[in-house]
């Protein structure tokens, strides 16, 4: 029997001509709208972290363990959305979470006391983390199957689009509207998904074959242990990692829980989610490129951002436009023509192209100067948009294309501990690997500015005549001039640290390169279109001119 999709869910849940809804333009709305309000709610929060640190009077350490509590939650339910919308329903898990996060939106700007903003955050992040994975169910139980490639493009676009239009919004909201619309957006968008999702979504009942044999084991299991693996990649580089006692507890107990979890999927009658789905070639694969395709996109969305940031001293606002107008702005075009690629041919030659433009954008990102500003990005962010717009969507379509609809619960947790796992995995690899390269770099230009070398006089002088007419005294000069000096010389380890930064994804590229490369053919399908038919012309054979005459 063949793997891949060969039926929409949707013919399942009834409804005219197949689609499971009487209104499926509103369910249409409802993916659109919640998976742009994960995207930038995530975004924001990230991007806006020190401005609302400032706001709520926090030290930099509660900030810092802020941001876990708000992202931890949505791990620990992720995975088992797609169970839980099986089971109650799409519009139970949609309508009545969506009410709850729009009120909680609207008292977070309000609250300073510590420990209830800690857990307001907490149950926040539970019910943002439902949003993405049961609006994808809405493309399989209430769409039509002409739709699904579209739909998913929808979710491969939000991702990219919020990353570059994050900054911009950010600087929108600190120019003219106030940082408390960084929670206060919600009140409007999340009351619209839940009531588009009821409207769009048919009434299901309660699946009780499924609620009696529950895996509420693996859920837990599976969920705790990878939150409590996020808690230590969050906050390992920040406590130096296993120089911490806490941070060795967290990694140690949560892969424990997860080595717990793979056990109990081995013993259950009914697991939730069944290995079989990640020993399929095709699939394990791909879940490798996904993991690639995270890692290599941050030379967009870390590399790039936090040169401007953190090297550069530009604000979001300056730096948000330049984003918005080279990478997310084109995304409107690449998106597209990835769905139109995909429909018509093999979704690996999306997926190659995609990483070839990822390799194309990195190595030019090798050249990386000191005097590079917002727009200099320009051309690496047009390529990466390319990256952006063709590999995820192809990779999610190639995956669902050899994956079972018996084992669709099972997929949908593994793609969700795949995304958000390994998104804050490549994250964190990436922070420390900046900051230990920032290190070597900033010891070996060290070694070629010796105290009291001809060198280092003549810069230290050079310096010292630029600030010599405001009125400094020779030691306050002196001190002036030798900060500076240091100032250079870390400015320019930084620089050479993202330059290795870049160097890094373009390697992960082409590992994404070789991995698409062994790839088998996915079984034919929904998903998948159908061969090219070759037709040659068929050559005629010339009569010789004496036909005639030879005949007669």
């Amino acid at each position: 029997m063949s793997t891949a999709i060969t039926e929409p869910a949707g013919h399942a849940a009834g409804g005219p001509l197949g689609l499971g809804c009487p209104r499926p333009v509103f369910a249409v709305a409802a993916l659109l709208l919640g998976s742009f309000l994960v995207g930038f709610d995530t975004r924001l929060f990230s991007i806006g972290l020190p401005d609302l640190r400032g706001a709520f009077g926090l030290s930099f350490d509660q900030g810092a363990w802020l941001n876990t509590f708000a992202t931890a939650p949505q791990i620990f339910i992720a995975p088992a959305v797609a169970w839980l919308a099986a089971t109650f329903g799409v519009r139970r898990v949609l309508f009545w979470p969506s009410l709850v996060y729009a009120a909680i939106s609207l008292v977070l700007p309000l609250v300073r006391n510590w420990e209830l903003l800690v857990g307001l955050h907490m149950v926040r992040g539970l019910l943002l983390g439902v949003f993405i994975p049961a609006t994808i169910m809405i493309i399989f139980r209430n769409l039509p199957t002409r739709w699904w490639v579209p739909a998913l493009a929808v979710y491969a676009f939000r991702l990219a689009f919020s990353l570059n239009t994050g900054p911009l919004l950010i600087g929108l909201y600190d120019t003219h509207f106030g940082w408390q619309w960084i929670y206060w957006q919600d009140m409007i968008l999340a009351p619209t998904i839940g009531c588009l999702a009821w409207l769009g979504t048919p009434h299901e009942k309660l699946d009780l074959g499924l609620l009696k044999r529950a895996d509420w084991g693996g859920m837990a299991l599976l969920g705790s242990g990878w939150a409590l693996i996020y808690g230590a990649l969050d906050q390992g580089n920040r406590l130096d990692w296993f120089q911490s006692g806490l941070i060795t507890c967290l990694m140690a107990g949560g892969a424990a829980l997860v080595v717990a979890f793979s056990i109990n999927e081995l013993l259950v009658r009914h697991p939730w989610a069944s290995h079989q789905v990640i020993t399929k070639r095709n699939i394990a694969v791909s879940l490798l490129i996904v993991l690639s395709y995270t890692a290599t996109s941050l030379s967009n969305s870390q590399l790039i951002p936090g040169y401007l940031t953190n090297i550069s001293g530009l604000r979001p606002e300056q730096i948000g436009w330049s984003l918005f107008l080279a990478s997310g702005l084109p995304l409107l075009v690449t998106t597209p023509l990835a769905v139109l690629l995909i429909r018509r041919f093999d979704a690996r030659m999306t997926m190659l192209i995609g990483f070839v433009a990822f390799a194309v954008a990195a190595r030019m990102g090798t050249d990386l100067a000191a005097v590079w500003g917002p727009w200099t990005f320009t051309p690496i962010a047009l390529i990466q948009s390319i990256g952006q717009g063709f590999t995820l969507l192809a990779v999610i379509v190639f995956i669902l294309a050899n994956a079972d609809p018996k084992q669709s619960t099972a997929t949908a947790a593994y793609i969700q501990v795949v995304r958000l796992g390994g998104a804050e995995t490549a994250t964190t690899v990436m922070a420390t690997f900046l900051r230990h390269r920032e290190q070597l770099h900033s010891y070996l230009l060290g070694l070629h500015v010796p105290a009291g070398s001809s060198h280092t006089d003549g810069a230290l002088g050079a310096i010292s005549r630029i600030f010599a007419g405001d009125g400094t005294s020779p030691q306050a000069l002196a001190a002036r001039s030798m900060a500076s000096l240091k100032s250079i010389v870390s400015q320019q380890a930084n620089v050479l640290a993202y330059i290795d930064g870049f160097q890094l994804t373009f390697w992960i590229a082409l590992l994404g390169l070789l991995l698409v490369a062994l790839l088998r053919p996915a079984p034919p399908g929904i998903l998948v279109p159908p061969p090219p038919q070759w037709r040659f012309p068929r050559r005629r054979r010339s009569k010789p001119a004496n036909f005639e005459a030879a005949s007669a």
